[in-house]
């Protein structure tokens, strides 16, 4: 624990932030999720709302800082990846 009032008071600060961006990360994670088992299973139509969805979820993680932008950048174009090859004719 910190002894020094100032590292107290930094300690509390850095606590309440790991909160708020552990529920931002999760709430990204799970937007891909739902958007990849879209995807897998074949409903392309809702695949692509949920993609949008978490397409922003990521932008906005990035913006606020809690995922570097290229993690974002890479997240976004792995999915968009999967949604392409899922929407192009069988060949």
């Amino acid at each position: 624990m910190p002894v020094v009032k100032g590292a107290q008071k930094q300690a509390r600060a850095s606590e309440r932030k790991r909160l708020v961006n552990k529920s931002i990360r999760s709430q990204c994670k799970t937007n891909i999720t739902r958007a990849e088992r879209l995807i897998f299973t074949g409903k392309l139509k809702e695949a692509q709302e949920a993609v949008t969805v978490a397409i922003a979820s990521l932008d906005r993680a990035a913006e606020k800082g809690v995922i570097p932008p290229n993690n974002a950048a890479r997240r976004k174009s792995r999915l968009m990846t999967k949604l392409n090859a899922a929407q192009a004719p069988k060949t």
